[in-house]
């Protein structure tokens, strides 16, 4: 069992790695270099050997994209990280609050810098690490005003990171049909079915999750999420699957044995003989618009059809087996968050564990009851285990030997969640082991009102997560109090904890995908005060038919059911706001949490004792 990645709170000093990128920058005649929020190959994590922008920054969040001129550098990030980028950046760094206003985002912000940037802005990027649809937007605007984006191969962080990380060659395992419900190749052929409907000759697959899902395999290259480095083309015809030879095994290959295999690297020189073959011709090629500038530039531009890849709804709708992996999968994870709490109360209370144990002494531990769950791999991401105004920090990491020490007079917010053999798991809870003020139960109960009128809608199918995010906020609205990330994301079956196209939050992208039967969608309203406390309540949904007395739609109507079975503390609810039938609502849930925990802990006095009073009738 791994101890909590050590993450340094002290800035980096960035000031000799910015002049050498500089000094690259001039060679390639260029006055701005964009490093971006995500690789546009990966996901939100990434491997250790391609975390540039941390390296260029210190920054580490998961989501931020760095701009660095001739004489500024600059961090565009969210709410979400607005704290922990200003504790980790040196004063090299602007930090850019995207989402104040007068905050541009970091596209806007180059395509009117003709003021700074000598009057064009010419920006230089590694084209693997954008998006083909966002390249293509930028470069069209910086254009139109005399700038250009240039695509600049060899990625200029990398010239300078002397000690930068080899990429990793792990073996690559099958994920067994017990488990992923459908064979390989019935899922291409499914992908060949969605091609003939988009009259295109082939799909280009560069997200890792994706081509994870469509071969049922798993990997270890990127911590917390079960992927592997990896291309894929399918065709009408063909199957290629481009990966370094020494992550296939003899049991990986003849799995694979009706697909051909090619280095990784490959695909580009494959791709651009294509362009050739298909300059004189009117095929195409499917490109999702996720899919690397890279890999877009080696087909061409006139051998693309750009559209949305089939496998990114077909991996988002669970098949029966996956659905039914989720739900159990989520009831060993609940067992192991019960065994933590029950244990966690009983040290702070009575075992003088207020003293001596800090966020990352309980988090190893809430990880070590985890991994004596049936069929746990590892965790989905870096335990959020956060003390009072740590708490506050929406996407904080402790770091061992800086971090907090539990203290029972002040708020304790756990985000955490596992990966295993049959599904995926994300949960948060807050609780307070002292006497919480009134201000802080008010609070409480705004944002767990907000989950229930989420967890209760009924909604036609196809309805947005764009549309259904007021419900979770009205509470908060109602005092003038609100959060600033999603309500609600995707979550994989033993695949990445954030997976789309599905998802509940204000941002358009949330309107772009309506939600279907046996997609899974979390429940994360919360509400957060720098220097004082933190707040959310975060389930894992199953999207679920509802039956009504009507269809008007026509296409039937939805609802969630929740798969995490965790108790929510009833101690940090203020009744005077917490309506008659939101108390039906916690009691119906808590029923269904003992019910089906409380015999998979009766081995275990302190969660079984803990278990029964939390789960006790409001």
């Amino acid at each position: 069992m791994a101890d909590i990645e050590a993450k340094s709170t002290v800035p980096v000093a960035t000031g000799s790695r910015l002049a050498k990128l500089r000094e690259l920058m001039k060679q390639h005649g260029i006055n701005a270099y964009v490093v971006p929020s995500e690789d546009a190959h990966q996901s939100e994590y990434v491997a250790t050997c391609d975390e540039r922008r941390g390296y260029i920054s210190g920054f580490d969040g998961s989501a931020g994209t760095a701009v660095i001129t001739e004489d500024s550098a600059n961090m565009f990030t969210d709410g979400r990280y607005f704290l922990q980028a200003s504790l980790q950046m040196d004063d090299n760094w602007t930090l850019m609050k995207v989402g104040v206003p007068d905050v541009p985002n970091w596209n806007a912000f180059l395509t009117e810098a003709s003021h700074y940037l000598n009057g064009k802005a010419r920006v230089g990027i590694d084209p693997k690490l954008i998006p083909t649809s966002s390249a293509t937007e930028l470069k069209n605007a910086l254009v139109s005003r005399g700038g250009d984006l240039v695509s600049i191969p060899s990625n200029l962080i990398d010239e300078i990171w002397s000690d930068r990380p080899s990429r990793p060659t792990n073996k690559v395992f099958i994920h067994d049909i017990e488990y992923a419900g459908l064979d390989f190749n019935t899922k291409i052929e499914q992908v060949r079915k969605d091609l003939e409907k988009e009259k295109a000759e082939g799909l280009v697959v560069s997200k890792l999750d994706e081509i994870a899902w469509l071969f049922n395999l798993r990997g270890s290259d990127i911590s917390y999420n079960p992927v592997f480095f990896s291309y894929a083309l399918v065709t009408r015809d063909s199957t290629t699957l481009y990966i370094n030879r020494e992550k296939i095994t003899d049991e990986v290959k003849e799995h694979l044995s009706d697909v051909e295999i090619k280095g990784y690297e490959d695909i580009f020189t494959e791709l651009e003989s294509l362009a050739s073959v298909y300059t004189k011709s009117d095929h195409r090629i499917l490109v999702d618009g996720s899919t690397s500038w890279a890999l877009a530039n080696a087909l061409g531009e006139n051998n693309i059809k750009q559209g949305m890849s089939p496998i990114v709804m077909l991996k988002a709708i669970k098949n029966k087996t996956e659905v039914e992996g989720m739900y159990n999968s989520h009831i060993r994870d609940g067992t192991a968050v019960v065994k933590y709490f029950g244990w966690l109360e009983n040290e702070l209370l009575n075992g003088n564990g207020n003293l001596k144990l800090t966020e990352c002494d309980v988090a190893d531990k809430l990880e070590e009851f985890r991994s004596q769950q049936d069929k746990f791999v590892g965790l989905s991401f870096d335990t959020i285990s956060s003390v009072g105004p740590n708490g506050a920090i929406i996407h904080y990491s402790p770091t061992r030997g800086s971090d907090a020490k539990l203290d029972i007079t002040k708020m304790y917010l756990v985000d955490s969640g596992g990966q295993y053999l049959d599904g995926t798991t994300d949960v948060t809870r807050t609780y307070h082991f002292g006497e919480p003020t009134d201000w802080q139960r008010e609070c409480f109960t705004r944002v767990l009102k907000g989950h229930i009128a989420l967890d209760q809608a009924v909604f036609p199918a196809g309805t947005t997560g764009f549309a259904l995010d007021p419900l979770a906020r009205m509470a908060l609205w109602e005092k003038g109090l609100d959060y600033r990330h999603g309500t609600g994301h995707g979550v994989g079956a033993f695949l990445n904890v954030h997976e789309g196209p599905q998802g509940v939050g204000v941002r358009p992208s949330f309107a772009s995908a309506g939600f279907q039967a046996n997609m899974t969608i979390t429940n994360e309203p919360g509400y957060y005060e720098d220097g004082n406390f933190g707040i959310r309540i975060e389930n894992t949904c199953m999207v679920v038919s509802k039956e009504t007395d009507f269809n008007f739609s026509g296409n039937g109507y939805l609802t969630f059911d929740s798969c995490t079975l965790v108790p929510i503390q009833k101690k940090l609810i203020d009744r005077k706001i917490f309506t008659e039938s939101e108390v039906e609502w916690l009691n119906a849930y808590h029923k269904r949490v003992w019910d089906t925990i409380s015999p998979r802990v009766e081995d275990d006095t302190l969660a079984y004792e803990w278990l029964k009073r939390e789960t006790s009738p409001l």
